[in-house]
């Protein structure tokens, strides 16, 4: 591909939406106003001109000047060119993991945050297996179906977001994790077949870690306590904890006694009903057997 190919591709690529900053993330802003301001000063002591670094970059002069006022998230690829272009030594290319965290949604970002400190996570999704539980691939599927529909840009955002909040199943000290699968979520090819049968390969690997236990609601229970929506309860080494359910306080997260009881006590009617965590790993190989 041409050198002109390139800067059209690059320039292209950095206009579309979701690389707009989120003005109510002020962390996010104080990072990409950072990045901007080293990407000035790196440019202004070679002595090179905006225009000039933004034909060495394949930018436009105004994509430039939006990247280092702060108005637009770097892509990786641009900050390892402006890297190389303006001599910086690494200094531009390492803050790409930065950068990278700007672009997950605050409300994801936010909530990994949380879950990386939780020591026990109590969670429900009466409509998808939960996004802890999903594959790359089945996600994706997920994000494609939604309407109005995202580009491909936001579904690549909202992928790498809920990739870096499974680190929680990484850490040193694991919290103890429990999750109720609907059944239905599990039999419907979403996505096509083949990526129906590697969710349920990841489940089917999950649900053997010590400290995972997965059950599942079938669908023939004739009562059910989860017809309120998805619960999430995490609870923290301090012994607070925080809770959130479509149902109380309008799903905004919730630390009151009151409202965290009740979450919990439908959580645990929710367990009792289901398929026991031995029962439920069985199901699962079952149905990968069918699949």
């Amino acid at each position: 591909m041409s050198v002109d190919g390139d800067a059209g591709r690059l320039k292209d690529e950095t206009d579309e939406p979701g690389w707009e900053v989120d003005p109510d993330d002020e962390w996010g802003l104080a990072v990409v106003t950072t990045v901007g301001r080293q990407l000035r000063l790196r440019r202004e002591a070679v002595g090179m001109r905006a225009p000039d670094f933004g034909v060495a970059v394949g930018y436009g002069e105004d994509m430039v000047y939006k990247l280092e006022g702060g108005k637009r998230i770097p892509r990786p690829e641009f900050l390892d060119r402006a890297d190389e272009v303006l001599e910086a030594g690494g200094l531009l290319a390492a803050m790409k993991e930065d950068v990278a965290k700007v672009r997950y949604p605050k409300k994801v970002r936010d909530l990994a945050q949380m879950e990386a400190k939780a020591v026990e996570l109590q969670l429900y999704d009466p409509l998808n297996i939960h996004g802890l539980l999903q594959t790359p691939e089945y996600a994706r599927a997920l994000l494609l179906m939604r309407r109005p529909a995202y580009n491909e840009d936001e579904v690549e955002r909202f992928i790498a977001a809920r990739v870096a909040r499974k680190a929680v199943f990484e850490r040193e000290l694991a919290p103890e994790l429990s999750f109720v699968l609907e059944e239905w979520t599990l039999r419907r090819p979403l996505g096509g077949k083949a990526r129906l049968r590697g969710q349920l390969e990841h489940l089917a690997h999950i649900g053997q870690l010590r400290n995972v236990e997965l059950q599942v609601m079938p669908m023939e229970r004739e009562e059910h306590a989860g017809l309120a929506g998805g619960i999430e309860v995490l609870k923290f080494e301090d012994g607070s904890a925080v809770g959130r359910s479509p149902a109380v306080a309008g799903g905004r997260p919730v630390s009151e006694l009151k409202q965290l009881r009740i979450l919990e006590l439908r959580y645990g009617i929710i367990r009792a009903q289901a398929l026991t965590p031995r029962e439920s790993n069985a199901f699962i190989e079952q149905l990968l057997g069918e699949t």
